[in-house]
């Protein structure tokens, strides 16, 4: 009995051993823990607080800053075009004309009524000379009492109609040359010219259409002056003067620029409750039209955090940071940005100062990655 009970005491042991052993062998294979990758060659930046100015961001559309609407002060029938939109034009260039038949006949009768203006004035003025030669000569008669008195009264009514018909020949020439005048001005409205130098931006009317006063045919736009009209809420308004600085963006040119407001239209937009501020223009490539943005400078100012824009990771609708921990650990974390300020952009949430963040070179960074 005891030689059975020894005998399973010795099996035991061996067994408990050989386990041990087992165990042992196997965690003596396992591999150790995998290290951080390290990543080099970035540029780390620690988050504090600063005053940023208060800004307001608007938008507006790129308008010429002189342009002309063409339009015809006569009713008539295009019988000349010689420009079409994108030409070039100068300051009294012929655009267009009118047909001018009826004005040229108009035009002619009024210079044959000049010429028999001009031949009846010769006629009574000849008349006149005539009637004061004999008025003359019977007054001299009558004072040596060689003529009656009613042939010198004869002579003197002969020289007063004679004046008179002076007078009313010259009243009609007068009339004559004013008709010429509004003839010849007739006849020039059917010559449409450029009123500025430019470029033509549209045009409204074709070969053979008929014209009225005041219908608009082209516009002219001056390709050297453009400006940035921006639409200023109401509520803002009283903040906004002449001289305000603004960061403008022209997304058709991607370019950004600083500038200053010209001027301000002191009358709202009674739809759109805003106000116009306007922002001289000089860029190149400028088109009429142009979508632009503004940040003006409100003169005020808060605290807040910015990073460099670069620093900023975006994938799809989030939006995040490369953020350090106490062991320069780089953990992706969601943020929050505000206002585009210069280069920076604020952040609103999810950055505390004293915060280290990757500020250049982020595409090197992955999650996890130990940043020297």
């Amino acid at each position: 009995m005891r030689s059975s009970r020894f005998c399973m005491a010795l099996g035991l042991m061996a067994t408990l051993s050989v386990a041990g052993c087992s165990a042992k062998q196997h965690e003596a294979g396992k591999k150790p823990g995998t290290a951080a990758t390290v990543v080099k060659g970035t540029t780390i930046e620690t988050v504090k607080s600063a005053a940023i100015a208060e800004t307001l961001e608007v938008v507006g559309t790129v308008q010429a800053r002189t342009s002309a609407v063409v339009s015809t002060r006569i009713p008539g029938t295009v019988s000349v075009l010689r420009v079409r939109e994108g030409d070039r034009v100068k300051k009294g260039q012929l655009l267009a004309q009118l047909d001018a038949q009826e004005n040229q006949a108009t035009a002619a009768v009024a210079f044959a009524g000049i010429d028999e203006a001009r031949h009846g004035l010769d006629e009574a003025l000849s008349r006149k000379k005539l009637a004061d030669t004999t008025f003359e000569r019977y007054h001299r008669l009558f004072n040596e009492q060689a003529v009656t008195r009613q042939e010198f009264d004869t002579r003197q009514s002969e020289k007063e109609l004679a004046a008179q018909g002076v007078a009313r020949a010259e009243a009609r020439l007068k009339q004559a040359q004013e008709g010429s005048r509004a003839a010849t001005t007739m006849s020039d409205y059917t010559r449409i010219v450029a009123p500025i130098s430019g470029i033509i931006t549209s045009k409204q009317v074709d070969l053979g259409a008929t014209v009225f006063p005041a219908q608009p045919l082209m516009t002219i736009e001056d390709e050297g002056s453009y400006q940035l009209e921006l639409a200023v809420p109401e509520s803002q308004a009283t903040r906004i003067k002449a001289g305000t600085a603004v960061l403008v963006t022209l997304d058709a040119l991607d370019a950004s620029f600083r500038a200053n407001i010209a001027e301000i239209v002191p009358t709202a937009d009674p739809a759109s409750r805003t106000f116009l501020a306007k922002i001289k223009l000089t860029q190149k490539g400028l088109k009429s039209g142009m979508f632009g943005r503004g940040a003006l400078n409100l003169g005020t100012t808060v605290n807040g955090i910015t990073v460099p824009q670069k620093s900023v990771v975006e994938r799809g609708a989030l939006t995040s940071l490369w953020v350090l921990d106490k062991d320069s650990i780089a953990r992706m974390r969601l943020v929050k940005t505000g206002k585009t300020v210069g280069e920076r952009v604020e952040i609103l949430s999810g950055l505390s100062d004293g915060e280290k963040v990757v500020v250049g070179g982020v595409e090197k960074v992955s999650e996890g990655a130990k940043v020297e």
